[in-house]
């Protein structure tokens, strides 16, 4: 850990802060986070802010990494082409002198909601940039699938429900996506969307009855059928590469402590039924677990905040 390379490091990490930081559609993700989780790690940017990274030195990082890089927490994974037995002796040449013992445990994350959520940030942009969304379920709750399916049929493709309603038949979006995301002891099922800021509100309330409607009058089995194919789709085709099937299997094993196929998880996601997606959507899309993170000109969120409602 040669000193003079963390400095050129930490320039390079603070312009890529910088560079989040001007981004109204990278920002926003950052402001989501900061609404949901607050002040506890969860809460906190990856990168890091300027001060703190700036605060980082050789004593800082070696001091993490005889902590933290243990047996214990460690997983390699190899895919591709090449000798086992090879590869299992470099794995024990190389990796012989790592550290034994438990290494600091991460902190849970708390959850604490009881009504809507509204962050703002006023910036005099063109256009606003929002995201819509409701706490979910973690990658061990039994219908984790089905939490993946209603975010690709809300606004997963480019014939889901929301990219239809807000941008083919509004036009009020240029992008719009929603997506549900899934960690150790959080989940999300989020809509973003960067509209016209003259329509901002209509947006919102048109993301807000789709969410609604699925609550209420479910979904069809040819449109479940769609999202379960775009899936499973999706899956194949990114397992096609080596490094992606390394981390397939790694990060089960690392977050999960548990290895399923691919085929085991295409049994899962044939499985869900529409009752199941009417279940989770009435289960997560309710009021007090609404949060809306939006960056452009507006300074009042009371007026947004009259609006989170299911």
């Amino acid at each position: 850990l040669e000193p003079k390379e963390i400095k050129r490091e930490k320039g390079v990490i603070i312009e890529e802060i910088n560079m989040h930081n001007d981004d109204p559609q990278s920002y926003i993700e950052l402001l989501f986070n900061k609404l949901l989780y607050g002040d506890q790690p969860a809460g906190w940017p990856i990168a890091g802010t300027k001060e703190n990274v700036s605060q980082i030195f050789r004593k800082t990082l070696s001091s993490y990494q005889s902590s933290q890089y243990r047996a214990k927490n460690t997983i390699i994974c190899l895919a591709g082409r090449f000798n086992q037995k090879e590869g299992i002796r470099k794995v024990k040449k190389y990796f012989k002198k790592i550290k034994k013992g438990e290494p600091k445990k991460k902190k849970p994350v708390l959850e604490k909601q009881g009504k809507p959520g509204v962050l703002i940030q006023y910036r005099d942009t063109d256009q606003t940039h929002l995201l819509l969304g409701v706490r979910g379920y973690n990658l061990f709750h039994p219908q984790v699938y089905t939490f993946g399916l209603l975010g690709i049929i809300l606004g997963g493709l480019m014939s889901s429900r929301l990219f239809i309603s807000l941008r083919e038949r509004k036009g009020l979006a240029y992008y719009v996506k929603t997506g549900a995301s899934s960690d150790t002891d959080t989940g999300v099922l989020v809509t973003r969307a960067g509209v016209q800021n003259q329509k901002c509100l209509e947006s919102i309330k048109i993301i807000l009855k789709e969410y609604k409607k699925i609550k209420e009058k479910g979904v069809g089995f040819q449109e479940l059928k769609k999202a379960k194919d775009c899936l499973k789709g999706r899956m194949a085709l990114a397992l096609e590469f080596s490094d992606a099937l390394a981390s397939f299997y790694g990060t089960q094993e690392l977050l999960e402590n548990r290895i399923m196929t691919p085929e085991e998880k295409y049994g899962k996601i044939n499985k869900v039924t529409p009752k199941d997606i009417q279940k989770v959507a009435k289960d997560i899309f309710l009021p007090e677990k609404l949060n809306l993170a939006l960056v452009g000109p507006f300074k009042d969120k009371n007026r947004f905040k009259d609006l989170l409602t299911i």
